[in-house]
């Protein structure tokens, strides 16, 4: 696997700063993981459900992640599966939206492995930038399959080493071919625990079908 020491975003040490544009209201195109921080590597504070109605403060201009309040909670999402008023990401979409620029400064919030963000230097990231998206950025990124509880079981009670990859974690991601995935026994299925939540992902093509929340 090709290791990588970085996320696509750098985010330690920069000051918090916005353009001259106002808040956007957008909706998750899927369930969507709120995080504490900019990046896959930062806590899941808690999940946007497929199309609700979030306020996005702004988005990192060296990324594609976003400040967003949901249901009166702060966090950070991926700009990629947020879609504004022109039925369309905001991650490509910027200028045509006006989102305003921010950037981040670190303030000690934990990571998806339970450490300070100090602690994000020794992970790996495995697989290019945009890895996790799936084939049509922020649209149709499938349905969820629910596994049988047998395979969501195995899952929760067999975990493996974490993995981090760029992008967000949602159905229908494409997990690369240079990650190792383990197999749930006596089923079609794979698994990996992916940017901090456990995935099941479908044998024939790599695809994330379920997410084990």
């Amino acid at each position: 696997m090709n290791i990588k020491t970085t996320l696509g975003a750098t985010i330690a040490g920069l000051l918090l700063t916005t353009a001259a544009y106002g808040e956007t209201m957008a909706t998750a195109s899927t369930d969507l993981n709120l995080r504490m921080g900019p990046g896959p590597m930062y806590e899941i504070a808690t999940v946007i459900p497929a199309d609700a109605a979030v306020t996005v403060d702004g988005c990192l201009e060296e990324s594609n992640w976003c400040r967003v309040n949901f249901d009166d909670m702060d966090g950070w999402a991926s700009g990629e599966y947020l879609n504004a008023m022109i039925s369309a990401p905001i991650a490509v979409n910027r200028e045509r939206v006006e989102v305003r620029t921010v950037t981040y400064e670190g303030s000690g919030a934990q990571t998806a492995a339970g450490g300070a963000t100090g602690a994000v230097a020794g992970l790996i990231v495995g697989g290019p930038v945009g890895a996790l998206v799936g084939a049509a950025i922020g649209l149709g990124v499938g349905a969820a399959t629910t596994p049988d509880e047998r395979v969501t079981t195995y899952v929760s009670s067999n975990p493996v080493d974490p993995i981090f990859l760029d992008g967000e974690v949602v159905v229908g991601a494409g997990i690369p071919e240079e990650v190792t995935l383990t197999e749930v026994p006596e089923s079609e299925y794979y698994y990996a625990y992916v940017n901090g939540v456990p995935v099941v992902v479908k044998r024939e093509n790599r695809q994330v079908v379920y997410i084990v929340r």
